[in-house]
């Protein structure tokens, strides 16, 4: 117990005294520990805080120009989009022109073939009408011969038959 009661002697006498040489000492190794940090820790810390700040910055400044690039591009595809639109409208109205155009070009073609088809008929029509009165005069001669010679009570030989079926036809055709 004795050596216990030193030791904590001893610990309050130098606790009381002030030892320069042991601050002084205690000092320079924490300088040279601070400069051995310095070189070895603090430098390549920072530098690799430097390198990741450049890093980040490359990557903020790329992305921006990604941005940017990216805003262009848009830009270039709603222009693009517009002009197909426009393109489509003009084409729309182009069909729609031609449409009416060809409508029209149909219609006019109809109405000339009708106008034809028209005439055809009445020329037809006039045909029948005069192959029907040429059947009917040839009818009415054969009837009217006919009927004369039962009148007359003779026969008529066919130059006279021929001749009275010509006046007949040519009276008609003056009354007519």
């Amino acid at each position: 117990m004795l050596s216990g009661n030193l030791f904590v002697l001893g610990a309050a006498e130098s606790a009381g005294h002030f030892n320069g040489g042991d601050s002084i000492f205690q000092l320079v190794v924490f300088l040279i520990l601070l400069a051995l940090l310095k070189k070895f820790a603090w430098g390549p810390l920072m530098g690799i805080m430097k390198q990741r700040e450049d890093h980040i910055a490359g990557e903020i400044n790329a992305a921006e120009g990604s941005r940017v690039e990216a805003q262009k591009l848009l830009e270039e595809q709603r222009s693009l989009l517009k002009e197909a639109r426009t393109e489509a409208q003009s084409l729309i109205e182009n069909a729609k022109k031609q449409g009416d155009v060809q409508r029209e070009e149909i219609i006019a073609i109809a109405r000339t073939e009708a106008e034809r088809v028209k005439e055809a008929a009445k020329l037809e029509i006039d045909q029948q009408k005069e192959k029907a009165m040429a059947a009917i005069r040839e009818q009415v001669a054969s009837l009217s011969v006919l009927i004369a010679s039962k009148v007359i009570e003779k026969e008529l030989n066919t130059q006279d038959q021929d001749q009275l079926i010509n006046e007949y036809i040519k009276e008609a055709g003056e009354r007519r």
